[in-house]
């Protein structure tokens, strides 16, 4: 098995050990050519990367936290020997995590929430690295995150925590639980839905109009489907509409079809998406009678945008927005090249992974990565900076605002719909500066706003540097593998 991994995760692997050697030089090499190095340290690597982990594991670089550790969590996370931790990745495994922030590593920790797993498969693996045991329920997973949260408050006053790897409906619920009550945010349902409003955005910018007057149509009504029509409804409201009024904008299709009030197998946050509509299960007779603007793709069903698909799409929109967001690769619901030929190079296209350019008759269509990875870092960084207390939706509104921005006219023209890979760093850091607006405006901000706030984000940047690894990790809790909830 760990053969088959190596030959699968070569670049993955060589990366992640010279990582634990030195962090300095793994940061210079993928920023002296990001657009490069991204699939491998990110979409779609990191998602096999993450499923290997058990078969490839070498080093640890976070603590895990178990249900060994019930009743005694904030002794475990005393333990680390790190004490100003300023943001706490928790995930429970329940999905592949996508790491990463723009903020120095000395303070983050990567933290695994270990409460067993769903797939017998894994509980069965004799080189599983956590628990094999089934998942505990509801209201213990509740109990065990709630000691989990306050430990947080005790041992790292002022940490934010950002939510990632959660299944679904577990996402939802712990997100409207702590959001009000500490600072949280959850990376796959905010930082997603943040990317889908910017490309939305940069599309607009084509086609003309509001984000009000617009259609969107959802393959997928899980956490992620959710969290981006409340994100949209969300910026809608900003331009007047009431909050109903702005859900009305978004309908939602799942397996079981089209969320309308008939249905009774709905959970409470797809509720506010059922609307009024005749049932069915034909997407593409969704299509015909919704005529949305733009379709979303979170169905993790490749090829589920078939040609009459986009073709309708087409016929009804002189520029059709075609999100096919499902990653990997093999599941997008269509690729670059079916979205621009069966729309006769006139969709406004993204992906959740990266496709190759496309010729269509004199035209070279460059089609865009809708990759979260444009705004948790920057909400990540301007969170950090500002010691924020809270995490409005507001602040993913902006970031999304603050990206499509950037993207300049001969790139839309080009067929981007995201400012270039190779400038990410830049793109960050001016997302950044527009979040920590929206924090100092909320008055949720723990530090007086500075008169130049770009510079002050900016001397909050992550500057890794070459020191030797022997001093470096004992400093940030490598060797501390002996202490309880310490191991990886």
């Amino acid at each position: 098995m760990e053969e088959r991994c190596l030959w699968r995760n070569p670049r993955s692997i060589y990366l992640t050990a010279l990582l634990g050697n030195d962090e300095g030089m793994v940061f210079r090499v993928v920023m002296s050519a990001p657009a490069r190095f991204l699939p491998t340290v990110y979409a779609p690597t990191v998602g096999q990367a993450r499923l290997d982990l058990g078969h490839t594991f070498r080093r640890r670089r976070r603590m895990s936290v178990s249900l060994r550790h019930k009743g005694r969590i904030e002794e475990v996370l005393r333990n680390w020997p790190v004490k100003d931790v300023r943001v706490i990745c928790a995930t429970s495994g329940g999905r592949i995590l996508g790491p990463g922030e723009a903020v120095p590593s000395q303070y983050l920790l990567p933290v695994h929430i270990d409460c067993g797993a769903t797939n017998q498969q894994l509980i069965n693996d004799p080189v599983r690295l956590g628990l094999r045991q089934p998942r505990i329920s509801t209201e213990e997973l509740d109990a065990f995150l709630d000691e989990f949260v306050d430990a947080v408050q005790n041992v790292f006053p002022g940490c934010c925590i950002r939510f990632e790897g959660w299944a679904g409906v577990d996402a939802v619920r712990l997100l409207e639980r702590y959001r009000h009550r500490v600072c949280c945010y959850n990376g796959d349902i905010q930082g997603t839905a943040g990317v889908a409003v910017a490309g939305l955005f940069s599309a607009l910018r084509i086609t003309g109009g509001r984000l009000t007057d617009q259609r969107i149509l959802f393959l997928g009504a899980g956490s992620a489907a959710a969290g981006m029509a409340d994100l949209i409804a969300t910026a809608i409201t900003r331009e007047g509409p009431t909050l109903r009024q702005a859900r009305q904008r978004s309908s939602l299709f799942d397996i079981n079809g089209l969320l309308e009030p008939s249905r009774t197998d709905l959970y409470d946050f797809q509720n506010p998406y059922a609307h009024p509509h005749a049932p069915t299960r034909d997407f593409l007779g969704a299509i015909e009678s919704l005529k949305p603007t733009a379709i979303v793709g979170v169905s993790n069903k490749g090829k589920a945008f078939t040609r009459e698909i986009i073709e309708a799409m087409a016929r009804l929109n002189r520029r059709p927005i075609i999100f096919a967001l499902s990653n990997p690769t093999d599941h997008a619901e269509c690729t670059a090249e079916e979205a621009y030929r069966w729309s006769e190079g006139r969709a406004l296209y993204a992906a959740g992974v990266q496709f190759p350019e496309v010729r269509i008759g004199e035209r070279v269509l460059v089609p865009s990565q809708a990759n979260n990875m444009y705004i948790f870092p920057a909400v990540g960084l301007a969170i950090y900076a500002t010691k924020a207390k809270r995490v409005p939706n507001e602040v993913f509104v902006e970031a999304a605002r603050a990206v499509a921005e950037q993207v300049t006219p001969a790139e839309l023209d080009a067929g981007l719909l995201y400012p270039p890979q190779s400038q990410i760093l830049e793109t960050e850091v001016k997302a950044a500066e527009r979040v920590a607006e929206i924090v100092f405006a909320h008055g949720l901000a723990g530090v007086g706003r500075p008169d130049n706030l770009r510079a002050f984000i900016q001397s909050h940047l992550h500057r890794p540097d070459h020191t030797p690894r022997t001093d470096r990790y004992q400093r940030r809790g490598e060797a501390a593998g002996s202490a309880p909830g310490a191991r990886g």
